[in-house]
């Protein structure tokens, strides 16, 4: 009897290619056979349904199709012909049907716009392409507008308009500030899917002037920029904290519809103070997992390819310590049609059957039409072989006149589906494709494959002969496939012979014959052997091998299953490997292998390298494994183990290690069991239930561990009820109104049987109420729904299988879902200790109301107002925690003299409860900071002038001032404190009747009524008359003193010292300064230099030269040259802000080369309606100076950074169009 089977990949040496057909003809993709027969067309490629061009490309509108013979191409614009002949912009490419609009050499890409299909057709049908609807990319300007300043109260939210130009495609919107850096975005402040910015509530760093949306066009390669949006934030008032209200979407509701597929994005921001935090939910389900992304710091909520199951309301949350606001979103999903089952192509012999189905789905449900050629079937030609049904046509006793081309239309208000099938009716005689006389050589033993790849219509029936004229082969030993080829399972040295095989159909017949030949399989009858060899000696493996005369065997060896080293010691013979003068590192596996180009062997040995022994030798090395293992006294927990020794190869065998396989659970995998002492041959052996134990030992002695002996026989224990429940059994809720129980499960062989399942049980603790139980399997966790807020639970979980339970498990307390306290503290006192530390006291709250374990309270506590200025400002909140069920606390770092208030929270696992009524205490006075600076000027012969400001940090009423100062002499020493106390409402004094050219040194500090604060410290010198003499400082009420007068000044030298004389007269306590120097030099006076005005002059001029040289050269260097825009974009490293090139996207550095030149008039029109002619290059120093210094007045970016060096002149800015930008600033978009 003849068997018939399908070949598999792996064994067929001809593959056929089944061109999507669903009758019996199958077509070989055989090119020469593909040449002759005839086929209807096929589009193989063509243009996306949607395709929006580039206005400076030329457009290229693909339509590529096969067929024979080759088809022709047409194509209709707009529903009607299209006569490319009359339009010689329009050419189509030779033997092809894809047209190139020339668009760069005149032709405009918005006079081409439109929806174009393209036909193939060849005397056997007509395929055509989708619709291809044509548009131009768009990238408009921004509409002129004037933008008022934002001022803003501090902590109000606020949202800055983008409403860039619509652009086809939409633009990319982003925000940068005038430096063309991204602006920082965070939970306050983000970017919402419009293009806004948001501001939940802004603080006084939001204020600048150059809030500046970008809109990116990247078809076009263009970027436009909105007018710089100037915001401004005032604190006139105490900043208060507010609700969470919702920014967008607006109101409670709204409804949202997306396709199939896309990506659904649902997006939720909120105003706030302190800045609330979105949560997202899904009602009544959850939120897909692995599909479900948030980002915008959680303000958006993304799911990827959505279907209908993601229809439904989601919900945004966003609260704050205030309170909490959400908004419903109610989403449907539609879908455009999609394929369930697409028509295939149909190949037919004359008078059989088929058919064609066209089954698609989307929601509405899709409509499905059909076209014959092209045309609606309804009108077309009249095919008696088809019938239409709905979404099939059924073809019957089809003749060659019945091939064309058929399409199937499945549309519905979001899309539709074009798909061509063609029905191919061919009447073609057999044909053989294998090759005639084709070789086939196996190894006996061994499957072989012959041959017979056939085409014809009808399908031809093949047979098979052995020899010219040999009969027909039958039976069991051949199997017959479909694709007619001819299998011998069991190839004999008999086998080698010629075959024939025949294909016949009504049209005709044909032969070829195959051969075979069956060789001898290569064998390695002498293999090489395990070696141990001494350091420094010589080794040889042997390889010796008998293959089939006819065959030509290659012999290599491996090291480790790697090339042998390159070493000359290595000396590979015909049927041997030496190797020459053994080292440690020559230790491994070597393995021979035999390969022929029909089969391979090979055969491994292990070298051991050992040191050389004493004299006489001895070779110490790794013991051999043991062998004869044997399983006795089988029980249903035990059994004995016996085995003999290998040899211990002159190292003593320490111990033996038994190991264990599970070929039940885990295959393969061997685990440790028990090891015994080296003396020791046998072992009883502990088992477990429901386990099929295989066993090996390994001996081990000083050297090493040997080879694994050869496994026991397998040894499979019975089941039994588990002896053990799961572990780390725990019940902690997720949700107020839920218990989450988890466990650790048992590992596979502590199941101890079949059907391993946990019986899950609870019960409220306390309270006198039955046991719940379910039974679950594969999971680790269990949530039990409904339950009371935080109230204490019996837990326990039971292992069980298809036996019985485990032992009664021990029970664990665990505990509902925590919920937030109800309640406030009360009784808030605050006891004030000194000017900087407060005590805290509160009564507890009843345990019931913390609704959840009790973690501790929560001091929030802020400064209101500084009671010596009576000023007020938002201050952040500090907040002290303390854990456990404490009701006292300490309040550090507190401000001397101001106005505070607090309240407190109880915390919980779950949060915060409500804040206790807020208490205001204040602090007492304390001494004040040092008084904010000290300034001495006009100095004078006798007089100074000290002015001063008060402390930044009064910390209470200021008293007074106090002024100590004393005189230093030239040897640094300090003559007598003077004090003086200053009123409190001075700022400056004058010190009169000081000596002249003295230096002095001041201490100042200021006084409250608790102390003196901290002093600040100055030195200044009164000045010398040029004349050398005082002029008198005149006081009210004083006597005028005398000038004074030096006079008889002698002098006597000696050889060592001078002795020096004179007569004064003048007022009494004078001090008296000598001036003397060397002959020929000019004597000056002991002043200190750097109070001198001719040296303090000097050294500002030379601080101002350096200041104007450092401003030129900085100038200089980047007057032009090349910018590293490429640097500072990388530290930025923006993925939606990259520099591009016009051939892959990328910029490198910009240069003022010729082929950035400078744009004409109208492209660097600043924001003042001014136009400076002189300005030739785009230098990035001349946009950086200002915020609208870089833009044109209508917004649009300077240049185009395509990079192409030929540009037309913007005509002012008239075009509707942005131009090409070419400036550097493009680098960072």
């Amino acid at each position: 009897m003849m068997k018939k089977r399908s070949i598999s990949a792996s064994k067929a040496s001809l593959v056929l290619f089944l061109c999507q057909v669903i009758s019996a003809l199958d077509v070989p993709l055989d090119s020469k056979l593909l040449e002759e027969l005839s086929q209807p067309p096929t589009i193989t490629q063509q243009s996306p349904k949607d395709y929006i061009v580039d206005p400076r490309e030329n457009i290229v509108i693909q339509c590529e199709a096969k067929g024979k013979p080759p088809p022709s191409f047409s194509w209709t614009r707009n529903g009607t012909h299209f006569d490319i002949d009359k339009d010689a912009q329009v050419t189509m490419k030779p033997n092809s049907g894809t047209l190139v609009i020339n668009i760069m050499n005149g032709g405009k890409a918005e006079v081409y716009e439109g929806v174009y299909q393209c036909t193939a057709r060849n005397e056997r049908g007509a395929a055509i392409s989708n619709n291809i609807v044509i548009r131009s990319s768009r990238s408009p300007l921004w509409t002129k507008e004037k933008l008022e300043p934002n001022h803003v109260q501090e902590g109000d939210s606020l949202v800055l308009h983008c409403r860039p130009p619509v652009g086809l495609p939409p633009p990319i919107i982003f925000w940068m500030d005038n430096a063309f850096q991204r602006l920082p975005q965070s939970e306050r402040v983000s970017q919402g899917l419009n293009g806004d910015l948001y501001f939940s509530n802004v603080q006084p760093e939001d204020t600048r002037e150059d809030y500046i949306c970008y809109a990116r066009f990247n078809h076009t390669q263009t970027i436009q920029q909105k007018q710089p949006i100037s915001v401004k934030v005032f604190s006139t008032k105490p900043v208060t904290e507010k609700q969470p209200i919702l920014l967008t979407p607006t109101g409670s509701t709204s409804t949202k519809v997306e396709l199939r597929g896309n990506v659904l994005l649902l997006e939720c921001i909120a105003a706030g103070l302190p800045t609330p935090v979105i949560r997202w939910i899904k009602e009544g389900g959850e939120l897909p997992a692995n599909r479900t992304f948030f980002e915008n710091f959680k303000k958006t909520l993304k799911i990827i390819d959505v279907s209908e199951a993601d229809s439904g309301n989601y919900k945004c949350v966003a609260r704050n310590i205030l309170g909490s606001v959400h908004h419903v979103i109610s989403v449907t999903v539609k879908a455009a049609p999609y394929w369930i089952t697409a028509p295939r192509n149909l190949v037919l012999s004359p008078g059989e059957d088929g058919t064609l189905i066209c089954r698609a789905n989307g929601n509405p449900k899709p409509n499905i039409s059909w076209l014959a050629n092209g045309v609606p079937i309804a009108i077309a030609p009249e095919d008696p072989s088809r019938k239409v049904d709905g979404d099939t046509i059924i073809f019957s006793h089809v003749q060659e006149r019945s091939s064309a081309v058929y399409q199937c239309n499945a549309s519905n208000e979001y899309g539709y589906l074009l798909a061509n099938a063609f029905v191919n009716v061919l009447a073609e005689p057999p044909r053989i494709l294998t090759p005639a006389n084709k070789l086939y050589q196996v190894i006996a033993d061994s499957p072989a494959l012959l041959d017979c790849a056939y085409f014809g219509s009808p399908k031809p029936e093949v047979e098979w002969f052995k020899g010219v004229k040999g009969s027909i082969l039958r039976g069991n030993e051949y199997i017959f496939h479909d694709n007619g080829t001819l299998e011998i399972p069991v190839a004999q040295k008999d086998s080698t012979g010629t075959y024939t095989c025949v294909a016949r159909n009504e049209l005709g017949k044909i032969q070829n014959e195959v051969q075979l030949e069956v060789k001898d399989p290569t064998m390695i009858i002498k293999q090489p052997e395990y070696k141990v060899i001494q350091r420094y000696g010589q080794v040889s493996f042997e390889c010796i091998i008998k293959h089939d005369s006819t065959l030509l065997p290659t012999v290599m060896w491996l090291k480790d299953n790697d090339e042998l080293p390159d070493d000359e010691r290595f000396l590979v013979g015909k049927d041997n490997l030496t190797i020459m003068n053994v080292t440690d590192k020559d230790d491994g596996t070597y393995t021979c292998i035999v390969n022929t180009t029909l089969d391979s062997v090979s055969a491994s040995a292990v070298l051991t390298v050992v040191a050389a022994p004493p004299t006489p030798a001895i070779i110490y090395a790794r013991p051999n494994p043991p062998f004869d293992l044997e399983l006795t006294g089988q029980l249903e927990r035990s059994v004995e183990l016996s085995w003999i020794p290998g040899d211990e190869n002159n190292s003593p065998i320490t111990n033996f290690v038994i190991e264990y396989e599970d070929g039940l659970h885990e295959p393969g995998v061997w685990h440790y069991q028990t090891e015994v002492p080296g003396t020791q041959t046998t072992v009883q052996l502990k088992l477990s239930p429901y386990v099929n134990y295989s066993f090996r030992v390994i001996a081990v002695n000083e050297i090493g561990r040997s080879q694994p002996s050869e496994p026991s026989e397998q040894y499979l224990t019975k089941s039994a009820n588990p002896d053990e429940n799961p572990s780390n059994v725990q019940g902690i809720g997720s949700e107020p109104d839920n218990l989450v129980i988890t466990w650790e499960s048992l590992k596979g062989f502590q199941s101890n049987g079949p059907g391993l399942q946990y019986k899950v049980s609870w019960r409220q603790k306390d309270v006198d109420d039955e046991w719940t139980s379910v039974i679950v399997a594969n999971v680790s966790k269990y949530i039990v729904s409904g339950t009371p807020t935080f109230v204490p639970y019996e837990i326990k979980v039971q292992a069980l299988n298809d036996l019985g339970y485990a032992p009664e498990p021990s029970e664990v307390i665990g505990h509902s879902g925590e919920d937030l306290p109800m309640v406030a503290p009360g009784n808030v006192q605050v006891h004030v200790i000194n000017s900087t530390l407060a005590k805290v006291h509160w009564d507890p709250v009843p345990l019931k109301t913390v609704r959840g374990h009790l973690q501790g309270y929560k001091v929030y506590y802020w400064k209101v107002q500084n009671l010596s200025r009576r000023s007020r400002r938002h201050v952040e909140k500090k907040i002290l925690t303390f854990r456990g069920n404490k009701t006292f606390g300490m309040l550090p770092g507190l401000e001397p003299y101001s106005s505070y208030k607090l309240n407190v929270r109880v915390v919980n696992g779950k949060g915060e409860g409500p804040a206790s009524p807020d208490k205001v205490f204040k602090t007492p006075e304390g001494v004040p900071s040092s008084p904010s600076f000290l300034k001495i000027t006009n100095p004078t012969l006798d007089s100074l002038t000290l002015e001063w400001g008060s402390p930044t940090h009064p910390n209470g009423v200021l008293t007074s001032y106090i002024l100590k100062f004393q005189p230093i002499n030239n040897t640094h020493e300090l003559g007598p404190l003077v004090e003086i106390r200053i009123p409190a409402n001075e700022s400056s004094l004058i010190l009169k009747n000081l000596n002249y050219s003295t230096r002095y040194k001041f201490y100042f500090n200021a006084q409250t009524s608790v102390g003196s604060g901290s002093q600040i410290t100055e030195e200044a010198v009164t000045i010398m008359d040029e004349a050398g003499i005082l002029r008198p400082a005149v006081g009210a009420g004083k006597v005028q003193p005398l000038y004074p007068r030096i006079r008889n000044v002698t002098t006597a030298a000696a050889e060592t010292y001078a002795n020096i004389s004179w007569e004064y007269e003048g007022p009494d306590h004078a001090n008296f300064y000598v001036e003397y120097g060397v002959a020929g030099t000019m004597a000056s006076r002991q002043v200190d230099i750097a109070t001198q005005g001719w040296f303090i002059g000097l050294m500002c001029a030379v601080a101002l030269l350096i200041l104007i040289l450092l401003i030129v050269c900085f100038i200089r260097r980047n007057k032009g040259g090349k910018y590293p825009v490429k640097e500072k974009e990388d530290a930025h490293a923006d993925p939606e802000i990259q520099p591009m090139k016009e051939d892959d996207g990328t910029f490198g550095e910009y240069s003022d080369a010729e082929d950035h030149k400078p744009l004409k008039k109208g492209s660097r029109t600043p924001s003042d309606r001014t136009v400076k002619k002189e300005d030739s290059d785009d230098s990035l120093v001349d946009y950086g100076e200002g915020v609208n210094g870089q833009f044109n007045e209508d917004g649009s970016f300077i240049g185009q950074y395509s990079g192409k060096k030929e540009k037309e002149p913007a005509e002012g800015n008239e075009s509707s169009e942005a131009p090409s930008p070419v400036n550097a600033m493009n680098s960072f978009v």
